[in-house]
């Protein structure tokens, strides 16, 4: 792997003939793939696109997704992914949100932007049916130059992220090229990526955990194979084929995935070589993490962040723990309900200071509301850190008050996960207990819930006992991956608090 801790600055141009990007019909070379996005770049440029201008990006994984971006990139564009299954409603506020504009996309158009303001996902394939091996070290030959991302790097505006909405109206998260490539070295150096692995997302590239492992391929140099995410038999297939070294999912992928490895003997023995299994973007169920444990024999290695920070701890091979430790030069403490520090094991809000910090949010007329740089910054997670400084996530910091005592929900669905189902705690507040707290336990066999509720018991203090337990086959999830819990209290007929 190239020496990346000298230099976080400048943006390094491709030359490294050990870049390669695989959707599983092609495999590009880093010279066929740097002429490919100077084709995009050509066309968005010819179509009016200049240095600054800000884009929407909607679209499903492809290759073609992953040159356009490299593409814009190069260009300096400021870009504002968004999820290809998201409304016209959705999709027209973050453009009028964040001023974009133009929006690039995969077919038809808009009715909120002009047609010439429309792009769709230029056509890059090579006229040439066959291409001599690239020389070792060598650059494009059609004489385009290298690939640099360096005026994208440079950007105080290189992307606007969208949190998740499932507590309200999405934020517009403001990053800076600065930030998202130094929490990218710093994210290579912890966990050991080389320039001969094989990363396989199982993961939508418009979210922030998609669009990071696109960053640790770009400055890795390595290689991405580009999956089809949502059928995973095919996408098991394709990274099995691939090589693939590294894989990352949201839990509830990695369920169905396990599920879909036991039934498949010849898929697990394809992917053998894969030494990271991560996991993030929402809570890993400890029974999740037993099981993969038990049948992969590898462990599941989770990880913690933030859209707003970037990558701040990871569990690593060698570390797998928790969410293992802080990355290299990003500062965690656990604060008390009075912001004071609290000591190692003791449960409390997660603070971070992290060269990663964006630089705000979204305001009104597409201006960022700036953030503090070198202020604590309070996340609203709940969770402890070890003495080693192993971190701990338990989940959000939603306190409720019942029968005297301050209750956090998600901590008592993982202390109830050790009924060996994933569990979610829904609180609702009640003018003489404080809240009532319903127990919603995932069982796709419809198991009776006096049945949960008496392997849920042993696990939890007599103040901390479900009012009620649900049993659903399966938990809604959002779209990157979480449980959506407004949905989910729409279908049990729970109000919200």
């Amino acid at each position: 792997m190239p020496d990346l801790t000298s230099d976080l600055a400048p943006a390094r141009p491709l030359t490294r003939t050990t870049t390669r990007l695989t959707d599983g019909t092609n495999t590009l070379t880093s010279d066929t793939l740097a002429r490919r996005v100077h084709r995009a770049a050509k066309v968005f440029t010819d179509r009016g696109i200049r240095p600054g201008d800000r884009i929407v990006v909607k679209g499903d994984n492809s290759a073609d997704y992953v040159i356009a971006l490299l593409a814009l990139m190069h260009l300096g564009a400021s870009l504002v992914p968004v999820d290809h299954r998201q409304s016209a409603a959705e999709g027209q506020d973050a453009t009028e949100r964040s001023q974009a504009r133009w929006l690039l996309c995969e077919s038809g158009g808009v009715d909120y932007l002009p047609a010439h303001r429309v792009l769709h996902f230029p056509d890059t394939a090579d006229t040439n049916a066959q291409e001599p091996a690239p020389r070792d070290g060598a650059g494009p030959r059609d004489g385009a130059g290298a690939v640099d991302l360096s005026a994208w790097f440079d950007r105080e505006d290189a992307v606007v992220l969208w949190s998740s909405g499932t507590t309200g109206r999405p934020k517009g998260i403001v990053k800076s090229g600065r930030a998202v490539r130094d929490n990218t070295v710093r994210t290579i150096q912890a966990m050991g990526y080389r320039d001969d692995d094989v990363l396989a997302p199982l993961l939508p590239f418009s979210h922030q955990y998609g669009l990071s492992v696109i960053l640790l391929w770009w400055v890795a140099g390595c290689t991405l194979a580009v999956t089809p995410y949502q059928r995973l038999d095919l996408a098991a297939a394709r990274a099995a084929r691939a090589g693939a070294t590294a894989v990352d999912a949201a839990p509830s992928t990695y369920h169905a995935l396990l599920g879909l490895l036991r039934r498949r003997p010849e898929l697990r023995a394809g992917l053998s070589q894969v030494r990271v299994w991560g996991v993030g973007g929402a809570p890993l169920p400890q029974p999740l993490a037993a099981s993969f444990l038990a049948t992969m024999k590898l462990p599941l290695l989770d990880g913690y962040g933030l859209s707003e920070l970037g990558n701040v701890a990871l569990a690593t091979p060698d570390s797998p723990r928790g969410c293992g430790r802080p990355l290299p030069g990003i500062d965690l403490r656990i604060v008390g309900t009075n912001g004071q520090p609290l000591p190692p094991g003791a449960t409390g809000e997660i603070q971070v200071r992290s060269p990663g910090l964006m630089e705000g949010y979204l305001g009104a007329d597409a201006t960022v509301l700036p953030v503090e740089r070198d202020a604590w910054y309070p996340t609203a997670d709940l969770g402890r850190m070890d003495a080693d400084g192993t971190v701990h996530v338990i989940g959000r910091n939603q306190a409720v008050h019942r029968l005297g005592f301050t209750l956090y929900p998600e901590g008592l669905a993982r202390k109830a996960e050790g009924c060996g189902q994933q569990v979610e705690v829904l609180a609702v507040d009640d003018a003489r207990r404080g809240c009532t707290l319903h127990f919603v336990i995932e069982d796709p066999t419809g198991g009776e819930p006096r049945h949960w509720r008496s392997l849920i018991a042993p696990h939890l203090a007599e103040y901390e006992q479900p009012n009620v337990v649900h049993v659903v086959q399966h938990l809604p999830l959002s779209a990157n991956g979480k449980v959506d819990t407004g949905a989910l209290r729409r279908l049990l007929d729970i109000p919200a608090r």
